[in-house]
């Protein structure tokens, strides 16, 4: 694979973040979200996201974005603003690269800049390899709540891991 650039998302990259998605929307139990977003869904969640507040990364080869990730508000009530959810998803050919680690970890390092007290993430507790690679980088399990997603006719747990930084 060509090299890598992580860089902070544009408004011009929100169609290839949408196209990655939107691909487990359809696909995965890696996001309990049932029916893609629209363009216009993820301008808006675009809008609630800032490199000094809630970074949104893109790792981008040959003018491609290939996968992204994101620090976003953890809970509406103001308590919460130590602490922050991060995702991140990568494009279905290019797994395997070390590329989901990478924006995770950069994530983490972002959270750590910013003054984060802790970072959560989430996974469908059969997605193991999210699981395993939260796990890798210090993240540990802190809750598994039984069956409360629905897909492909499946009832599913969430399983939530925290780091504190």
């Amino acid at each position: 694979m060509s090299t890598i650039e992580l860089r902070d998302a544009r408004i011009e990259d929100l169609p290839a973040i949408s196209e990655i998605y939107n691909y487990y929307v359809l696909n995965s139990t890696c996001t309990y979200q049932l029916e893609p977003e629209t363009l216009a869904d993820r301008q808006n969640w675009f809008a609630l996201h800032s490199p000094q507040q809630y970074p949104v990364l893109v790792a981008e080869a040959e003018d491609r974005v290939i996968g992204w990730g994101s620090l976003s508000k953890f809970h509406q009530r103001s308590g919460y603003n130590p602490t922050v959810e991060a995702s991140v998803y990568i494009d279905r050919d290019h797994h395997r690269r070390g590329l989901g680690r990478t924006l995770l970890q950069e994530l983490i390092e972002r959270a750590r800049q910013i003054g984060y007290h802790s970072v959560i993430g989430g996974a469908s507790a059969d997605q193991t390899a999210s699981v395993v690679l939260q796990q890798s980088l210090g993240f540990v399990q802190v809750g598994l709540l039984k069956e409360v997603g629905f897909k492909f006719g499946r009832r599913l747990d969430v399983m939530y891991l925290q780091l504190i930084l």
